[in-house]
């Protein structure tokens, strides 16, 4: 019997004709017509000032680094619990990243602990909004703004989710979005910085263009262009924002399978993890997630490692997440120790993702679901 993978990536089955239409136009370099069509649906949709696609979700936090100026001496307060790239953007600047512990519930950075981790170097807050839902970004925000620091939202996960009625990566001056093939919305590899604070919109540009104004000179805005400042290539080839867009264009459709496949474990489940001890995941009410995974609390690690053998002995991928930054080797060089972030320890020796992409088959759900209910804790 064939396996069950852990992720499969979406396809609507326009991705091809789209490409085709990219290759046929002779624009295959950056900034060309699918580009901007992605960047306008995200725009408007999301109402945000102005979008730009990047190669990837690191490239759009290493834009915000740049764009927020941070620098050596400051520090740029986020979570352990998160991917390596959202401290690698600050750190390539020379800043230090201070991780604060998680809220037990949603796993997402804690508000309540948040004010204490601030000081007179803090260059930025980094809230994630650990799959896709969101963190108390009425808390956040208000924090932020009394100690007048800039939050740039890590939504890599949080594509087309909301908090309190408002889309995530709307709340910070700048945030972050992944297109990677593990996220609901895929061009393979790539991302998006989301600008709302225009008084960014143009550095952003300069930056994403090798720190010149090329832009401009196409535009029609200047003769020439030339070296502004530093920065780097960022800009996705045209090809992968056609393999994106019809993603985009299908977003109700792709979220509604989503949904299907996360009920249906939350529906089949709920008597087993009650019976067991192990928790699901918990979206408050305020928050509309995006479906992006299904993962489980377990007791113990050594019972989350026996669940994730347990699948795998029958077919089946699951996968434990991230190891905390703090732990790493190179949190630990930055004078990070064991027992520093007890919450965030506890949970990441305890999680366990299944299976999770649209077009899961009801079939394989249930094979999925069988396999868990029959492992006894």
């Amino acid at each position: 019997m064939e396996g069950v993978p852990f992720n499969r990536p979406y396809l609507t089955g326009r991705e091809i004709d789209y490409v085709r239409r990219s290759l046929e136009s002779g624009h295959l370099s950056g900034d060309g017509p699918f580009t901007e069509r992605c960047q306008d649906l995200l725009r408007e949709t999301l109402g945000v000032h102005k979008v730009l696609l990047t190669t990837s979700c690191t490239h759009a936090l290493e834009m915000a680094a740049f764009l927020l100026g941070a620098g050596p001496g400051d520090e740029v307060v986020m979570p352990s619990y998160t991917f390596v790239s959202t401290a690698n953007a600050f750190l390539l600047r020379g800043a230090k990243p201070v991780f604060v512990d998680i809220r037990p519930d949603t796993l997402n950075l804690d508000e309540n602990k948040l004010e204490e981790a601030l000081s007179s170097r803090t260059a930025a807050i980094v809230p994630v909004h650990y799959a896709g839902v969101g963190c108390e970004m009425t808390e956040i925000c208000a924090i932020a703004e009394r100690a007048a620091v800039p939050v740039l939202e890590d939504a890599a996960q949080g594509l087309f989710g909301r908090y309190r009625g408002r889309y995530l990566g709307t709340f910070g001056e700048l945030a972050a979005v992944s297109f990677h093939d593990t996220k609901n919305f895929t061009s393979g590899e790539g991302g998006a910085l989301l600008i709302n604070d225009p008084r960014h919109a143009d550095d952003a540009e300069i930056i994403r263009e090798k720190g010149t104004n090329r832009k401009q000179f196409f535009h029609g805005q200047v003769d020439k262009y030339t070296w502004m400042r530093a920065g780097s290539s960022y800009l996705p080839s045209d090809i992968l924002a056609a393999i994106l867009l019809p993603q985009l264009e299908s977003r109700e459709r792709v979220t509604r399978e989503r949904h299907r496949v996360y009920d249906h474990y939350a529906r089949t489940l709920s008597g087993w993890a009650a019976d067991n001890g192990i928790e699901l995941p918990v979206v408050p009410a305020h928050c509309d997630q995006p479906f992006h995974m299904f993962y489980l609390l377990m007791p113990s690690l050594e019972l989350r490692q026996g669940l994730i053998a347990h699948l795998r002995g029958l077919g089946i991928q699951s996968a434990f997440h991230y190891v905390p930054l703090h732990l790493s080797p190179k949190g630990l060089d930055l004078g990070h120790r064991p027992g520093d972030l007890p919450v965030t320890e506890e949970l990441a020796d305890r999680i366990v993702r299944l299976p999770f992409y649209a077009d899961l088959t009801d079939a394989d759900l249930t094979r999925v679901c069988d396999a868990v209910n029959g492992f006894r804790c």
